[in-house]
């Protein structure tokens, strides 16, 4: 008998694979609520998992959740085959590998985006998906205990365009959760595969396309332009990538990938560090951040 605390397991669930399977099941400690919880959210899962396998198309993998057992609270998954889709794996691929995946991308949005009814026209504004607050207070208020006074002059003036940039957009179905652990590479096969359906729901059109998956691989322009020539234009209107307001709306999707983890970082900083761990905590979200910082420079840089 296997220890469940060393089999792999996420904040909800414990995983156990069976060749091509996996089965999986909420981790035993969480109560009954939390339970009914995991196994709504898994026919959430299944529903978008199906709708997204019914549109067929070969040229990427959905993997299929088989069946959910309410009784047992389990539920039986076939296997995705491959590895996650990281930068340093995308630049070792070849220039063809390269142009398939992201044709696989811009196709697996399309598909997601159209799959389910496009609803009206509303005006979005950027700030409001972020912890805006958060944001603002930091680099009125701490940031200055850790960074220059140029370094915070830089991230107010981000902080001031990004507060007040609207642009108007559908709501899609979407997948909600690109990350490159969500996204499979299978070098046999040069397919990829997209798992981790349990956060699908509407979004506004653009967000999926600059995920952070496409942050990482830096091809949001790639899979926009390639997304532009696939998707169904009755549906929704896709300007040329170089028309002024798509390259604003390019611009800051990207930074609001990277302002995510800043936010999350800047969280993390203690003004009053406890003990040496905390200090060294602190000088490693620091140097993170100013990785961050200098990956928002190149964007502005790129997209102007």
């Amino acid at each position: 008998m296997k220890d469940i605390g060393k089999l792999p397991h996420g904040r909800e669930s414990y995983v156990s694979y069976y060749g091509d399977y996996v089965l999986k099941r909420p981790l035993p400690w969480l109560g009954d609520d939390a339970r009914n919880a995991w196994l709504a959210k898994q026919h959430r899962t299944k529903d978008a998992i199906d709708s997204i396998r019914a549109v067929n198309n070969p040229i990427y993998n959905v993997p299929q959740m088989h069946y959910i057992n309410d009784v047992e609270y389990q539920i039986l998954e076939q296997r995705a085959q491959g590895v996650p889709l990281t930068a340093q794996l995308f630049n070792s691929l070849t220039r063809r590998q390269q142009v398939e995946i992201v044709y696989s991308l811009a196709h697996f949005l399309v598909d997601m985006n159209e799959s389910r009814p496009v609803k009206e026209w509303t005006r979005h504004k950027i700030a409001d998906e972020l912890k805006f607050a958060r944001l603002e207070n930091f680099i009125g208020g701490k940031m200055a205990r850790f960074f220059t006074d140029g370094e915070v002059r830089y991230m107010a003036g981000i902080r001031d365009e990004i507060g007040t940039f609207e642009y108007e957009t559908r709501p899609v179905w979407s997948h909600c959760d690109l990350n490159p652990g969500n996204v499979l590479y299978d070098a046999r096969t040069s397919r990829l595969s997209f798992i981790d359906f349990a956060e699908a729901n509407y979004r506004f059109v653009y967000r999926d396309i600059f995920s952070p998956v496409s942050m990482e691989l830096g091809v949001g322009r790639r899979i926009y332009d390639a997304y532009k020539e696939i998707h169904n234009d009755d549906l929704y209107d896709m300007p040329d990538a170089n028309n002024p307001n798509i390259q604003k709306i390019m611009k800051f999707r990207m930074m609001t990938v990277l302002l995510r983890r800043f936010i999350k970082a800047a969280d993390d900083l203690r003004v009053n560090p406890a003990n040496a761990k905390s200090v060294e905590n602190n000088a490693q979200k620091v140097d993170f951040m100013r990785d961050l910082m200098a990956k928002l420079k190149e964007i502005e840089a790129a997209v102007k």
